[in-house]
């Protein structure tokens, strides 16, 4: 879960690696102020309606691979901004150089609409309610 200022935090982490890293988090050092589902009190067993929850709260965006979040979205608002990473089987590595290339696109896509799906091949905006 992220703030306006820096939307980016991921739902889990694969490998336990860095959590900021592996999830493709673009670094601090971009400006970007990211929560880990680790660093919660329940930490990697939080529910998806507690991160969400929180996300709200806070007003942060959250970051995830989860379709689950995609449907909670657009059934009932929340979490009230999204960003799906949409990019399919991806090395660590390249999707933190896909954010840092998208980085000004996906804030534009923020901009736009409340759910934001970040591509290989683009950034797609969209506002809960205008989903068939």
């Amino acid at each position: 879960m992220a703030k306006q200022s820096g939307p980016w935090a991921p739902r889990e982490v694969p490998g336990g690696r860095p959590a900021a890293c592996a999830a493709g988090v673009p670094p601090v050092e971009l400006g970007h102020d990211a929560v880990h589902t680790s660093s919660l009190p329940d930490g990697n067993r939080t529910t998806d309606q507690q991160i969400a929850a929180v996300a709200d709260r806070d007003g942060r965006i959250v970051v995830t691979k989860d379709a689950g979040f995609r449907n909670s979205h657009l059934l009932s608002g929340s979490p009230a901004r999204l960003l799906v990473v949409a990019t399919g089987n991806i090395r660590n590595d390249d999707l933190l150089k896909l954010f840092e290339s998208r980085l000004a696109e996906i804030g534009e896509a923020f901009g736009l609409g409340d759910f934001v799906d970040l591509r290989r091949v683009a950034v797609l905006s969209h506002r809960r309610g205008a989903e068939s």
